[in-house]
Formats: C-alpha cells, structure tokens, sequence
C-alpha cells in the first residue's frame, strides 16, 4: 500500500471517527445537555475562583501599600547622623523606598491635615515645633517586616529615636493580623482553583463512564467486528470536546452577564474584599486570554477524562 493510500484511508477514518462524535452528541442530546450543564458550572467555577483571587490580590496589595514604619529622630541628631541612618536601612533587602521628613515639613504636613481644627492649630503655634524629624520606610513584603523591626530595635538606632517606632503597640498587632490574612487568602485562593479543576475532571469524567455503560451492546459489537480500540474511542474524545467548547463559550457568556449586571445594580463597589468594579475590569482586559483559557482547559478536561474512562471499559472488556 502506497504512503498515499495510507494517508487517504486514515484521513477517511477520522472524518468517520469525527462524523460519529457528533452523531453522538446530537443523538444523546439529554445526556450531552446534562455533560454540558455540569461542565459549565465547573469552568464557570473556576473561572470566577481565578478572577476572585486576582481581585483579592489586588485588594490586599492596595492594604499592603499603605503599610509603613516610621523611625521618629531626637532633635539632637544632625544632618549627618540621620544620612548615615538611612543609607544603613537602604541596604536591607525588604526595603522597597525611603522617605526622610524634616520637622518643618512634618510641622506644615500637620497644619495641612488639620485645617479645619482651629483649636490644634492654636496649640501648636503657642509652642517650639514639638515634631520629630522622620523617616518613613516602606517594605517590600510585609510578611519580612519583622527584618526592618530587627534592625531598628539595636541599641545603636534606637539611641537617635525619640520615640518607638510605629510599628510597635497595637499597631504591631494589626500589622501582624493582615500580614497573616494575605498569605492565607493567597494559599486559600490558590487551592480553591485547584480543588474545583480536580472536582470538575471528576464529575465530566463519571458522565463519559454512564455515556459508555449505555453503549455497551454497541462497543461489544464493535469490538467483536474488529474495530480497534482507538476507532471505539475517537467518537467519544470528539463528543467530549464538544462538550468542552459549548461550555467554555457558556461559562464565558455567563460571567460577563454577570458582572455587567452586578456592575449596573450593586451600589456598592465592593463586597467584603471581592472588589466588583476591579473584578469587572480584570475580566474585560483578560477577555480573549480567558476564553481561550476556558477552552484549552473544557477540551482537556473532556478529552482526558473520556480516554481514562474509555480506557478503563475496554481494558475490562478486553480482560473479561
């Protein structure tokens, strides 16, 4: 046989492996809607987890960024002294940026927050600047920040402070308390994609096994008429793929209907740290990376778990 007949025969096989699957999926219309349904409350599932986490991240680095020491000079430490300070803290690596304030600039910055407070402002003029000169540092992760705190606490630097730092009291605490929530919600996020990826292969992948157990007279006959075990398969990975592009355009439509509409009736932006204008935003600007996302991932799903089900029936049927 010659490699052109070859390649004719094998490409009339697929088209018949092809026109079967959608045969299937057209004749099994009940249990292709049923496939389809779960699959898009799985991709949609994910899909959402996805952007929720991103939006999540995006709410904790705008807490995060807020999130500052402040290192409060004696009035005795002169301009050198207060040079050397900062190149020191410049040089550790959670750093992000430094921002030195002199006392005059702290004494203008206070008389601008508290314009409309007439009583302060009196206070204040009727005495010397009683504000200390500061430096600001804001860190890189403030999961780290105990690093900066450690090298503020020598005796060396806290000899030129007047008072403790900020990040001390009850402040210390709060800190602490969001440091421990981001990297949860991080972890938390993370694993809830993927435990909903897993559930979602799980459920297409027992809806393939009921599709094949219907068909068992049909597969038997096919394999006692010499059909090979990839000619029984094909027709069974192309309806799953099916499957997984009606759901993943679906999984898409729905959630655009869905931040369209929370976007156009929720008065508020926001709820708890899932920030719907964000979210909105997020999925428009990642629209096409997301569907082609949804679609890579509905054919896979469909396509792994119809060969792993399809495998183990006819492994048994083989065997038996």
């Amino acid at each position: 046989m010659s490699r052109w007949e070859r390649f004719r025969r094998s490409l009339m096989t697929t088209r018949r492996i092809i026109r079967a699957g959608c045969i299937n999926f057209v004749r099994n219309s009940w249990l292709s809607i049923a496939a389809i349904a779960v699959m898009t409350i799985t991709l949609t599932i994910v899909l959402f987890s996805i952007i929720a986490n991103a939006t999540f991240t995006n709410t904790i680095a705008q807490i995060t960024s807020k999130i500052d020491i402040s290192v409060f000079l004696k009035d005795s430490v002169d301009q050198k002294q207060t040079n050397q300070l900062v190149d020191q803290i410049k040089k550790l690596p959670n750093v992000k940026s430094i921002n030195y304030v002199s006392k005059d600039e702290a004494l203008a910055q206070y008389k601008q927050q508290n314009a409309g407070n007439l009583d302060l402002l009196l206070a204040i003029s009727d005495t010397d600047n009683p504000l200390p000169a500061t430096i600001i540092i804001k860190p890189v992760d403030i999961n780290k920040i105990n690093d900066i705190k450690t090298f503020l606490d020598k005796p060396s630097v806290t000899a030129l402070q007047s008072d403790p730092t900020s990040y001390s009291g009850d402040r210390k605490v709060a800190v602490d308390k969001i440091t421990h929530a981001t990297a949860f919600l991080r972890k938390a996020g993370l694993i809830g994609v993927l435990v909903f990826a897993f559930i979602s292969m799980l459920i297409i992948f027992n809806t393939i096994q009921m599709a094949i157990f219907n068909r068992r007279d049909e597969l038997t006959i096919m394999r006692l008429l010499g059909a090979s075990t990839s000619y029984i398969r094909g027709p069974f990975v192309i309806e799953s793929v099916i499957y997984g592009i009606f759901s993943a355009v679906i999984s898409i439509v729905l959630l655009n209907s869905l931040f369209v509409v929370s976007s156009s009736t929720l008065q508020a932006s926001s709820l708890g740290l899932l920030d719907i204008n964000y979210a909105n935003q997020y999925f428009g600007n990642h629209f096409w990376l997301f569907l082609t996302m949804q679609l890579v991932i509905g054919i896979f799903i469909g396509a792994v778990s119809s060969v792993v089900a399809t495998r183990r029936y006819l492994k048994f049927k083989t065997t038996k």
